[in-house]
């Protein structure tokens, strides 16, 4: 089967507004589109870049989503999921090139913007701990939890014990919130505290705590509670 003319000028106009007048010109569903054009390249996509956003609620949010809740919308076979998932990834690592192995962190902004597009979108709890040496240099970023919709456990000993590891001089906190809701719970501030105390007692400092979310993100550090 092929596309109806129709379809095929879609396409075409679809990539010049794209080319001419840049991503921010384009609804989510017709970025979406764009990415499926490379997937399915015979039918018509808009109907399933709109059921992703339906389904899912927005763009980010439909790259976010796990495979097999992607193949679960009528119209995403494997290799759609694929180039949904290929997306997200290389956003990851484009966002991560600033702030990779041995790059100073010196912007908040280029920090925060990492780390929601890391973590703001996911389903489940994730606890991550980025290393730092002396000149904030990071030397490891790692998921050091995982957990539930509301809960991650993690342990202060198992952060510190890692520093030692790595011979990190600092660390900062980041998790996120599934809920959309950045604020810091009762259990986030425990858990800060915890993690302040067991590592001050070995020189380790940590510059702050930051919990994102699909709403935005806190710093412990700016709210007064590290």
């Amino acid at each position: 089967m092929t596309d109806k003319p129709h379809f095929r000028e879609h396409r075409k106009r679809l990539r010049k507004r794209f080319m001419d007048a840049g991503a921010d010109a384009l609804a989510d569903y017709e970025l979406l589109e764009l990415a499926l054009f490379l997937a399915i390249p015979r039918r018509d996509v808009k109907p399933i870049a709109k059921r992703l956003i339906d389904t899912f609620g927005s763009f980010s949010e439909a790259l976010s989503a796990e495979p097999t809740r992607l193949l679960e919308v009528e119209g995403i076979g494997k290799e759609a999921a694929v180039a949904l998932k290929t997306i997200q990834a290389s956003a990851q690592r484009l966002t991560r090139g600033p702030v990779g192995d041995r790059a100073t962190i010196g912007s908040w902004d280029t920090l925060i913007d990492y780390c929601r597009t890391a973590m703001a979108f996911e389903t489940t709890e994730q606890f991550r701990v980025l290393y730092l040496d002396r000149k904030n240099g990071l030397i490891a970023d790692e998921v050091l939890g995982r957990g539930t919709v509301d809960h991650t456990p993690v342990y202060a000993r198992e952060v510190v014990k890692r520093a030692l590891e790595v011979a990190a001089s600092a660390v900062i906190l980041v998790h996120n919130h599934p809920s959309g809701d950045p604020t810091p719970s009762r259990a986030d501030v425990e858990v800060t505290r915890q993690v302040s105390e067991a590592a001050d007692k070995l020189g380790i400092a940590v510059h702050d705590h930051v919990i994102v979310a699909k709403r935005g993100h806190v710093s412990l550090r700016e709210r007064g509670l590290l």
